[in-house]
């Protein structure tokens, strides 16, 4: 009795966060694959792909989409899963796949050879696109991201949301109740050594990312973060396009020493710009100079989308 009372809590609250959360985008649907997305501003094309367990949601609450569409055309996209997209079971979502399906996702809206930037587990789909469809990318810009394998004990546990059975009854039981309890301590987590972004706390649409569904995708995506990162360890040297690796020093979620000035330091021409004192949530800690630096980066694609 108490896992179908959970069961049927969590069935009700997903739809209560849903309701409170409308889809304040658009959707189309690419290769079978139904997906949300805001677009704002015009100019040269920048796509925005969030971290996991987020949505495109978390670029607007940051502010960095409202920022750069004063000059661009902006996309963020709710990847697979997250947000309101659709991710069907059957598919496989590597980043690769991922990565895939954000390109035909670009040519389906005429967004032409964007710049693409990627947070935390974004990035993974980022690099990807640049490695695996180079002539779909003008530039990049890595935040916060994880791209070198490292022992990870958070990632069994993390993880088991997308096994199968055991998976199905944490999601609509136990995990929707742990996360409401545990958001203040994840959130202190993500940000540190940075205080929590008012504007986070009070905006950030937690009950989307606890329903079952999301949590399977954020199950999944994470038992995939370090196959991710070391497929793509092996081909850095691909890299030729221009680079930005921006990051907070104080990351409490994926070193920085390890994995962003790693990451520069295998990619010689990359640019490395380190926000001191700064956790994980870095577009949030210091959403104006995120901003200008990828405007930044822009600029210096432009010729070659003429």
């Amino acid at each position: 009795m108490g896992l179908a009372a959970l069961s049927l809590a969590s069935h009700l609250a997903a739809g209560r966060a849903e309701r409170r959360h409308p889809p304040r985008g658009r959707f189309i649907t690419v290769d079978g694959v139904r997906l949300h997305l805001l677009e704002q501003g015009q100019g040269s094309p920048i796509l925005l792909l969030h971290g996991n367990g987020a949505s495109s949601e978390d670029f607007a609450i940051s502010g960095v989409l409202d920022r750069l569409a004063a000059n661009h055309r902006v996309i963020a996209i709710d990847r697979p899963g997250f947000g309101h997209s659709d991710r069907p079971r059957a598919r496989d979502w590597s980043p690769e796949a991922q990565a895939r399906l954000m390109v035909q996702a670009c040519a389906a809206l005429g967004v032409d050879r964007p710049v693409v930037v990627g947070h935390s587990w974004g990035t993974l789909v980022a690099l990807r696109m640049a490695l695996d469809h180079p002539h779909a990318v003008s530039g990049l810009a890595l935040l916060s991201g994880y791209y070198t394998p490292t022992p990870r004990l958070d990632v069994p546990a993390f993880s088991l949301t997308a096994v199968p059975i055991l998976g199905d009854v944490l999601r609509y039981t136990l995990t929707p109740l742990m996360g409401w309890l545990m958001a203040p301590l994840v959130y202190r987590r993500l940000f540190q050594p940075s205080p929590v972004s008012g504007r986070f706390r009070a905006r950030f649409p937690l009950g989307m990312s606890l329903r079952p569904s999301a949590l399977r995708a954020s199950g999944a995506d994470t038992a995939r973060m370090i196959q991710g990162a070391a497929a793509i360890q092996a081909r850095l040297a691909e890299l030729k396009l221009p680079l930005l690796i921006l990051a907070g020093t104080g990351d409490k979620i994926v070193d920085y020493e390890t994995q962003s000035v790693g990451l520069h330091e295998s990619v010689p021409r990359s640019e490395l710009r380190p926000v001191e004192d700064a956790g994980h949530m870095v577009h949030h800690i210091a959403p104006i100079a995120v901003a200008e630096a990828i405007e930044r980066l822009a600029g210096r694609t432009r010729p070659a989308l003429a």
